[in-house]
């Protein structure tokens, strides 16, 4: 069975810095592709950032140059350091098992003016 857990949201001012993590079990993260995406209330679900199966990264406009996504082998767990956050960033955000419909229940980000 495949699980995927969220964790790391809190409340930041703007401008502060978040690390989300997801931890991976029933698939092997490394040689999966794995993405971030997040919903905000009232909008649909947008993707915020890949990582291939062969490490290759990408990211949405909005996102890039502050959001990093990257993963951690050996705890099969893929994270996502977001930085100079803004108001804009509030969602709750989900780990995903790219091409799949695996999805976690989500972190909730919550970035005050």
């Amino acid at each position: 069975q495949v699980q995927l857990v969220e964790s790391g949201g809190d409340l930041v001012q703007a401008g502060g810095s978040l690390r989300l993590s997801c931890a991976a079990s029933g698939i092997i993260a490394s040689i999966n592709g794995m993405g971030w995406y997040r919903q905000a209330p009232g909008k649909q679900r947008e993707l915020v950032a890949t990582i291939s199966s062969g490490g290759n990264t990408d990211y949405a406009t909005s996102v890039k140059g502050r959001f990093t996504i990257s993963r951690d082998n050996a705890k099969n767990a893929v994270y996502l350091q977001m930085n100079m956050l803004k108001p804009e960033d509030t969602a709750v955000y989900y780990c995903n098992v790219r091409y799949s419909d695996y999805w976690g229940l989500g972190t909730l980000v919550t970035v005050s003016s």
